[in-house]
């Protein structure tokens, strides 16, 4: 979009760091979680409009492309998964499953395992789909650019949509990163 940000994004994701460490609350990246966890997971993406259902098996498969979670005391307290998506002969990966307990969304929690995830997936083509404008600002504050559905192919366009993944433009926000914009024409 091209906004000029005036916030030291590297401050806040500090200040969410020694957050979680007076907390006592883990950052961890896992590839598994049992299914009781899973299950309650999916059930959040049931009830929570902000977020698209996930099943315990799609969760599986998602979890095995890593998954950052906020854990204290063997409770989640927060999650971000990636859904990968293959296009031609390109993995696409997806940020999804974005949540964080009402108790610490004051505490820049989710931009902070968004950082987490999409500095993981740094030299992949990633997006973000969402429709939350705080999850917007936090992809532009981490460098992420919006793009619209007619900057992406048709090819591309019409597989989103096959995949249930395709919003409309009203209501939702595509992100890509660095390397996604950079490579955007191979996909075409």
């Amino acid at each position: 979009m091209g906004i000029t940000l005036d916030i030291d994004t590297k401050i806040i994701l500090k200040e969410a760091e020694a957050f979680c460490a007076e907390e006592g609350i883990e950052i961890k990246l896992i590839y598994e979680l049992p299914d009781s966890l899973l299950e309650v997971i999916s059930k959040r993406t049931n009830e929570v409009s902000t977020l698209y259902y996930a099943s315990v098996d799609m969760l599986k498969k998602r979890i095995k492309n890593g998954c950052f979670i906020l854990m204290k005391d063997e409770h989640i307290y927060g999650h971000i998964f990636i859904h990968k998506h293959q296009f031609k002969k390109y993995f696409i990966y997806e940020r999804s499953t974005l949540w964080i307990d009402s108790k610490y969304r004051k505490y820049n929690l989710g931009l902070l395992l968004m950082e987490r995830i999409t500095d993981l997936y740094n030299d992949t083509f990633l997006i973000s789909i969402a429709r939350a404008p705080k999850v917007h600002y936090y992809n532009e504050l981490l460098g992420m650019r919006h793009i619209t559905l007619s900057e992406m192919s048709t090819l591309l366009v019409e597989e989103l949509e096959k995949l249930g993944k395709l919003r409309d433009e009203k209501n939702y926000r595509y992100y890509i990163n660095t390397y996604f914009d950079s490579k955007i024409q191979l996909l075409k």
